[in-house]
This record gives structure tokens, sequence and C-alpha cells, in this order.
């Protein structure tokens, strides 16, 4: 099921031309990411504390329409696959007020890492987390 994370564009996150700086989306899916992972009980001081790390290996982003200063938004997230030491995560900042109007996508390839960042096996119970998180 998508996790929902509302964002509203502030003044320092804008361009000249009163949009969204085109950086600010990564730093926004990131910490809609970090918020998804919290709500399935894998929080990243979590996952430390686990001795594991979740590291993006693949970023593809695609803009679509700007988003504007007083635009209420929200970024959907799900993971669309997780096995061995990978999963894949789709994202798309959305209008909060009608999902069909998407402003950004993204796409991820996530590694799964241990403390000294060599890769990984997801581990059982983050695999069951980040199913909570399918589509």
């Amino acid at each position: 099921m998508p996790h929902h994370f509302f964002v509203k564009p502030r003044f320092g996150e804008l361009d000249p031309y009163n949009h969204v700086n085109h950086a600010v989306y990564v730093a926004w899916f990131e910490a809609a990411r970090c918020d998804a992972l919290a709500s399935v009980d894998a929080s990243l001081s979590s996952l430390s504390r686990q001795g594991l790390q979740m590291v993006v290996t693949d970023l593809e982003i695609g803009y679509r329409i700007p988003a504007c200063a007083d635009d209420e938004l929200v970024i959907e997230t799900v993971v669309t696959e997780a096995r061995g030491v990978t999963s894949r995560w789709e994202q798309r900042l959305v209008s909060a007020s009608d999902s069909s109007r998407v402003f950004c996508t993204a796409k991820l390839r996530v590694g799964s890492c241990d403390a000294n960042g060599r890769p990984a096996r997801i581990v059982p119970t983050i695999r069951i987390a980040l199913e909570k998180l399918a589509v």
C-alpha cells in the first residue's frame, strides 16, 4: 500500500521563477522514503542499531510539471520489489487534492548493506517491513 508524505514548498526551495528547484525534489523523495520506513518499524536509526544500511544505488527522476509556492503536495511511496540485496522503489509527487496531477516521479534501486557498507542480503524482518510498502 502506498505511503503518503505531505509537503508544501517553502520560500527557500523556490527558484527565481517561483518553481520548486529541481534538486529539492530529491531531498523530498528521500524524506518520504525515510518516513515510509519509519511507518513500518524500519527507521534508519533502527536499521543502524541492527548493523544495517539502506543505500540508494540508482535514481531516475522524471520532471513533469513545476510545483509552485502555494501547491499542497503529497509523495506516494511504494516498494515494487525486494529480493537478494536490493529493493526497487517508486515515488510520485502529486497534488494533495488531485492525485492524477503528477509533478515528478522517481524510480530507485536501494541496496542493503552491513555496517561496513558491504552488500548484505535483506534480513527477514526488513523484508516483511518492505512488503507492507509493496504495491
